[in-house]
């Protein structure tokens, strides 16, 4: 998504017509028409001051790349560097997986939020799944949250199990009183 289309984005979802957008950032609605259209390329700082007025924040995440983990001859594994993480309502969405990843009950709609239902959903995707789909239906707190519990293939289970190992050692929390 480029900045123009983060900036419609980001007004539309708030509701905000682009005087009102205007009107909180402190500009006129011609500028956010021009930013929103292309006419007109904003700096960082001014995308941040409209997205913050339209009740947002910029992030900045390292991307997550994914290896190739051998674990037999001529079959691979892909595992992300480092766990995905996904916001709470896309984590705990219903969500109706691709033919295919689900192909033996097409059509049906998982509920992310039902503990059941999301372990099935994370069986198929680390199974079936592409990096994409890893990063669309997998957060990785929930995952280690269910790792014990997931049916896994023996070589899909072994190419996951260092970066849950990884995670789960690196959970000691100080608790301050």
């Amino acid at each position: 998504m480029g900045g123009a289309e983060l900036l419609s984005w980001v007004r539309h979802a708030a509701g905000l017509s682009q005087d009102e957008l205007a009107g909180r950032a402190g500009t006129s609605r011609t500028a956010v028409s021009a930013y929103e259209h292309g006419r007109k390329s904003p700096s960082l700082d001014t995308v941040e001051r409209l997205v913050s007025a339209a009740g947002y924040e910029l992030e900045v995440r390292p991307q997550i790349e994914f290896v190739d983990v051998a674990v037999a001859p001529g079959r691979v594994v892909r595992v992300p560097g480092r766990m995905p993480s996904l916001a709470v309502e896309l984590a705990l969405a219903s969500v109706e997986l691709p033919l295919t990843m689900n192909w033996s009950q097409p059509g049906r709609v998982f509920r992310l939020s039902d503990r059941g239902d999301r372990a099935r959903v994370y069986e198929l995707v680390l199974r079936e799944g592409s990096d994409a789909d890893v990063l669309a239906y997998v957060d990785g707190a929930l995952l280690v949250d269910l790792w014990d519990e997931l049916v896994l293939p023996r070589a899909v289970r072994a190419a996951w199990a260092p970066l849950i190992d990884q995670v789960r050692g690196s959970q000691v929390v100080p608790v301050v009183a």
